[in-house]
């Protein structure tokens, strides 16, 4: 079941909250569990028994490691713990290109169950936090159900560790704000419903429109280029605001998964903005238990590389998202060795690291726009290669933004020039507006008129009749939309 369906929000949305409120606390981790499953159920019907089989048996086995505690067979439960779902997670996700690119063995297809990728990590960050003590056993199935099956981070993350939640999963919803919560996340809702709606499926429709043209003249490469990234950040990034403000509604409070990536000044920096939870589910799961940078040199790029290939395959068994990966590891050990090196030297400075180390040979403006403009078209090459099912298909993308390649209409004429001028100029507002939303600049002007209102006697009423017409304004024409187009994917579920 989509978040931006007519029977989600109409349906089964507003059922869910009645009756999550209307049971007494005792009863919401069961009236929780029940409708994640039904939600999960309304896609996959046959594979909520996997997740179910995979929540039974992490619950038995670390009920296992808690009681061998110390002794050497809860470790072997606590390995078993962490391998069967992983190991469910290779079969399902990558042992056909496995056995395809290993043993030259044409296997039949295996349907990826919707979501298997985001909940395997909750799972095994469950179990590896309750071995090593972070957290306590949940000894309730139910409760342990509900945190992993919660429907709204279910299928599209953000990945949502147990020691985040276990307050409300255990003593209940903290009145004492929800109000202001459950305000909060009617608002974040309705603007990640918009981000999907209104914004990413539109240059969703353009994306598709220029793929089907075939060829392109230069304009229009960099144009599809601009909005295939858009399309994936808004795509993703509208499902984790619609998750969070879901949360908010139902008492629980999820982590920030996106914060403005494409304003970043460097692709270590874009990472830290960009799917923010699988980045820090990877270094704290990961990276660190390799060493981390407190390793020799060979060590941590090692460590770099691994944590990067193991980025790229979990987006999917492909050699692009392979590639992707490695792409990103690459730079980022250029960009944090130049870090590494240059802080071990010593000046009469003292030790510079690799931000600083750029402002003294780039200084002012122009290093910022320099820097900028990379992390632009790293993203941007980055993105083409995500975006296709072929590295064949990426590279013939990125030759385009060249003028190169077959996808180029080097000698076209006027009826084709045409063609692409209509086609941009029909979508030039979209990517305008997809280009504004992508900063902090609506919700940097959207505070300042907050700030000023709140001035005012009537200024907090204000502020909240203004909200709540943005809100519904938005529901209004997203419903009118759903309504009228057909075209509503969502990139993330084959992750």
């Amino acid at each position: 079941m989509l978040f931006s369906s007519i029977t989600f929000l109409y349906v089964f949305l507003p059922f869910t909250i009645l009756l999550y409120f209307f049971v007494p606390q005792k009863g919401r981790n069961f009236v929780l569990l029940v409708m994640s499953l039904l939600f999960y159920a309304w896609g996959e019907p046959v594979y909520v028994l996997l997740m179910l089989a995979q929540i039974v048996i992490s619950y038995v086995l670390l009920w296992f490691v808690d009681r061998f505690r110390g002794k050497r067979a809860a470790g072997i439960f606590y390995i078993l713990s962490v391998l069967l779902p992983f190991a469910a997670l290779f079969y399902f996700k990558y042992f056909q290109f496995f056995m395809d690119v290993v043993f030259g063995i044409k296997t039949k297809t295996i349907a990826l169950p919707i979501g298997i990728s985001f909940y395997t990590f909750q799972i095994v960050s469950y179990c590896v936090d309750v071995y090593r003590g972070r957290v306590a056993r949940q000894k309730n199935l139910v409760t342990y159900a509900a945190y992993v099956t919660l429907f709204p981070q279910l299928v599209a993350g953000p990945i949502v560790r147990y020691s985040e939640i276990e307050r409300t999963l255990t003593k209940g919803i903290d009145f004492s704000a929800f109000h202001e919560n459950f305000e909060r996340g009617v608002v974040r809702f309705a603007v990640g419903l918009g981000k999907k709606v209104l914004i990413a499926n539109v240059i969703g429709e353009f994306v598709a429109e220029v793929a089907a043209l075939g060829t392109r003249d230069l304009v229009l490469s960099w144009a599809y280029a601009v909005a295939v990234s858009l399309q994936i950040y808004f795509d993703f990034s509208g499902y984790s605001d619609m998750a969070i403000g879901l949360g908010g509604i139902l008492g629980f409070s999820f982590p920030e998964n996106f914060r403005y990536p494409f304003i970043s000044g460097s692709v270590t920096e874009f990472w830290r903005r960009w799917h923010i939870t699988l980045g820090a589910w990877f270094r704290d799961y990961v990276y660190i238990p390799m060493g981390g940078n407190r390793v020799c040199m060979p060590r941590w790029i090692l460590n770099i590389l691994v944590v990067w290939l193991f980025t790229g395959l979990w987006h999917g068994a492909g050699w692009n998202f392979i590639t992707w990966g490695l792409l990103f590891a690459a730079l980022l050990v250029v960009e944090k060795g130049a870090g590494r090196v240059f802080a071990g030297r010593k000046s009469t400075a003292g030790s510079i690291d690799g931000k600083r180390f750029s402002k003294k040979n780039l200084t002012g403006a122009a290093a910022g726009i320099l820097k900028h403009g990379y992390v632009v078209f790293v993203i941007l090459v980055s993105f083409l290669i995500f975006h296709n099912d072929s590295l064949a298909d990426a590279f013939s993308d990125i030759q385009s933004l060249f003028a190169q390649g077959s996808r180029i209409a080097q000698d076209a004429g006027s009826v084709e020039r045409a063609v692409f001028a209509y086609v941009l100029r029909n979508r030039i507002v979209i990517l305008c507006i997809g280009l504004i939303g992508s900063t902090p600049l609506p919700f940097w002007l959207w505070t300042k008129l907050r700030e000023r209102l709140l001035t005012c006697r009537i200024g907090d009423r204000a502020v909240h009749v203004l909200m709540g017409l943005m809100v519904l304004g938005l529901m209004v024409l997203c419903t009118a939309y759903l309504i009228d187009g057909s075209f509503n994917p969502f990139l993330y579920f084959r992750f």
